[in-house]
């Protein structure tokens, strides 16, 4: 027997060589997992803070069509549309939120649909009607929102009883706030009435379509986690890291409202 080998026979026995590897595996699989989602939350932190105070403005050429517009354009819309909730850092630690503890595609169904009534609501009225909000202001709620959710999620208002606010109503609630959100981006431009209508919808169409290929990369995602004891075992420290990253947003845009 080589000696590598007889040294590895005498410290590590055949069975303890195999349970120390599977522990080991173990181990590696649950830090990657945990580190991962961390990383994930703070990075799409950092990213906004990097980026503009108004969360996810629409910019560069983008801005320079919807300025420009004149007409329907219903394709262009939908595929702003898509792209502003796909990069929308708040909305998509929202939805993390919202669905970390739903294990049925039927919940999952019924809470976005909730959430997308909402922000379809004041995102077609803010625009249509020209509701004139203050955008930090609105930022500042929907980064409350991120918080309040994982609070949630971390049996914060458990012993809240009958008093206990219904989880639905709150996505609704809080998917009305979204709504208003997305509506200042479009109020920052002079938006051209002619296919005014058509346009708006378009973009909510596409706003739709990018929360739902967000929330099927975000279910597969959490679905593979939950094969592991980790997922339950590292809900709370996820959470935390979701609850502090809505409170950094919602102080950062609330430090700009205050200095603007």
């Amino acid at each position: 027997m080589p000696a590598k080998t007889a040294i590895r026979h005498i410290l590590w026995p055949d069975n303890t060589a195999s349970t120390t590897s599977a522990l080991l595996i173990a181990f590696m699989q649950t830090a990657f997992l945990r580190t991962s989602v961390v990383l994930m939350l703070l990075a799409m932190v950092l990213l906004a803070l990097a980026g503009n105070a108004q969360a996810h403005s629409i910019t560069g050429n983008d801005a320079n069509f919807v300025q420009d517009i004149d007409g329907p354009a219903v394709v262009p819309f939908i595929y702003l549309g898509a792209k502003h909730m796909v990069t929308g850092y708040d909305h998509l630690l929202y939805l993390i939120g919202v669905v970390f503890f739903l294990y049925r595609p039927v919940q999952v169904v019924q809470y976005v649909t909730l959430f997308a009534a909402g922000h379809s609501i004041t995102l077609l009225t803010g625009v249509l009607a020209d509701l004139q909000v203050n955008a930090y202001l609105i930022d500042t709620i929907i980064g409350l929102s991120i918080a309040y959710k994982a609070l949630e999620n971390m049996g914060g208002f458990e012993k809240l009883g009958r008093l206990h606010p219904d989880p639905r109503l709150a996505v609704f609630v809080f998917g009305l706030f979204h709504g208003l959100g997305l509506a200042t981006k479009l109020q920052e431009f002079e938006l051209s009435p002619n296919g005014l209508i058509v346009n708006i919808i378009s973009f909510n169409v596409g706003v739709e379509l990018g929360q739902f290929l967000a929330l099927f990369i975000i279910f597969i995602v959490l679905s593979y986690w939950r094969r592991f004891a980790s997922y339950l075992r590292h809900a709370f420290i996820t959470n935390t890291a979701l609850m502090s990253g809505g409170f950094l947003l919602a102080a950062y845009q609330f430090t700009h409202y205050l200095l603007n």
